[in-house]
């Protein structure tokens, strides 16, 4: 796990690629992508202005003496990363170290860590300070797995639309306080 997170990047660095592939594509998936890199960075904006950490999350955090690590497999595209991910970081700001590593630059971390055999993004991997895995979490909080299962359960009914539209709102109005919450419980 060490290497991953030698290979692991800041959250500005994570920001940076993402305006950079907006910007400028080296890839045709990076060109195909662009409408989700603006919805990406424009979700993580708002996160970033919004989010404020929980006062007795950040004491549940200090009561339990966590000094490990997190890193995040993400890519900048994704919805439940760009709505997720910001929170992580300024949770953890200041407390324990998070690095993100790019899903798509290497398979050979997420494929450690499918969600019901898919690459399903982000997947957070909770390391001690000795780089030893000591759980993971992800894709999502347990409300939009819920969701997802309603969707799959009938999407006539509930249609794709509907979903990814119930998905967002719950992101907007949460602000990654249970994805914090259910990360918490892990450490």
């Amino acid at each position: 796990m060490k290497n991953y997170w030698d290979k692991g990047i800041s959250f500005d660095e994570y920001l940076q690629i993402a305006k950079n592939r907006l910007e400028n594509p080296a890839s045709q998936q990076e060109a195909d992508y662009k409408q989700y890199y603006e919805l990406g960075l424009q979700r993580m904006d708002r996160t970033l202005k919004k989010y404020i950490p929980d006062e007795v999350q950040l004491k549940e955090l200090a009561d339990k003496n966590f000094d490990g690590k997190i890193l995040i497999i993400s890519e900048a595209w994704c919805g439940d990363a760009s709505a997720t991910v910001p929170a992580l970081f300024k949770f953890f700001e200041g407390n324990n170290e998070v690095r993100v590593f790019l899903r798509d630059s290497d398979k050979t971390l997420i494929s450690q860590f499918l969600t019901n055999g898919t690459e399903s993004i982000p997947k957070v991997i909770i390391l001690d300070k000795d780089f030893n895995v000591k759980n993971s979490w992800g894709p999502r909080p347990k409300y939009g797995y819920e969701l997802l299962m309603k969707y799959k359960a009938d999407p006539v009914a509930y249609p794709k639309d509907s979903f990814y539209n119930d998905l967002q709102i719950y992101y907007a109005k949460n602000r990654g306080k249970d994805a914090v919450q259910e990360i918490l419980d892990l450490l």
